[in-house]
């Protein structure tokens, strides 16, 4: 259902277990949390259980709404895991997690058999790169357990996906794509308040079509909520000749744009910051709106 709120804005809302999130209230923050070793920002810092878990209640304390769980890196040239090592990286923190934090767990995978574990640990949601395509059980995992889904674009695989990525028109491109990637996964029994759509920054994309996503946001919002995860990604970078440990204000500006422009759940590694900055940004919105 659709819903004008005061200040004139949609809102729509998703659906995570028995909770319901209303878009345009205001943006929900996802924080990252790899259990990985070699993930392009932050590689190993929580490979032990304990760190990982203490970072997790951190970001919870800090304002974190969804926590994101990935024990495979999809960085530019990452190579694939097998499901045993991802569920033996990911598995113990979910299991642990899960049932202590108030907030839901979500859990970044292509693979069924780790999102059908993750599930059954007590995870919520399932923040698949390969918008179902990867792996064709997903659909089943995602219907089965009532998940919520992230649906993201990315044109090739975490291994080649940044060798000459082209685009005639990027925002039609991957709008049709989320369309179409949102459309099956309701055909195939995903209800429409449990799927997000994510434009997959860095994910296959020249350094001008990030920022031409970011400007054209509100375009995606017509599929339905829409999650972005700018976090000290390469094309940020790029343009300020930074590395991944000094791209904070380079993505708090990024997390700025996105919410201005529609973005309703950022993923980040900083959450305490970047609570900070989508809600000024949230406030400068609504309250110009509200004058209007």
């Amino acid at each position: 259902m659709v819903r004008a709120s005061q200040t004139g804005r949609a809102l729509r809302s998703f659906r995570v277990g028995n909770r319901t999130y209303r878009c345009g209230e205001r943006p929900y923050i996802m924080g990252i949390l790899n259990v990985t070793p070699d993930s392009f920002f932050d590689a190993g810092c929580f490979r032990d259980i304990h760190k990982a878990l203490d970072r997790a209640r951190q970001m919870a304390d800090e304002g974190a709404d969804f926590i994101d769980i990935g024990g495979e890196s999809s960085r530019p040239g990452a190579v694939a895991i097998t499901e045993a090592e991802e569920l033996e990286r990911a598995l113990p923190v979910i299991e642990k997690l899960a049932p202590e934090l108030k907030i839901p767990v979500s859990i970044d995978t292509v693979k069924s058999g780790v999102a059908r574990r993750a599930l059954e640990a007590g995870a919520q949601m399932i923040n698949d790169i390969s918008a179902l395509r990867a792996d064709p059980e997903m659909i089943r995992v995602v219907r089965d357990y009532d998940a919520t889904v992230i649906l993201m674009h990315m044109q090739g695989e975490p291994r080649t996906m940044q060798v000459n990525p082209y685009y005639q028109d990027v925002v039609s491109e991957v709008q049709g794509f989320l369309a179409e990637s949102a459309a099956a996964a309701h055909s195939g029994g995903v209800p429409a308040d449990k799927i997000i759509v994510d434009p997959g920054l860095g994910f296959g994309k020249r350094l001008g079509d990030n920022f031409e996503l970011l400007r054209n946001l509100s375009k995606f919002t017509e599929i339905g909520p829409v999650l972005v995860g700018p976090s000290r990604k390469s094309f940020i970078g790029k343009v300020l000749d930074l590395p991944p440990e000094n791209r904070l204000f380079g993505t708090a500006a990024a997390v700025a744009v996105a919410v201005w422009n529609g973005a309703d759940v950022i993923r980040v590694h900083d959450v305490k910051e970047m609570v900070q900055v989508a809600e000024i940004t949230y406030q400068c919105m609504t309250r110009a709106e509200s004058r209007g």
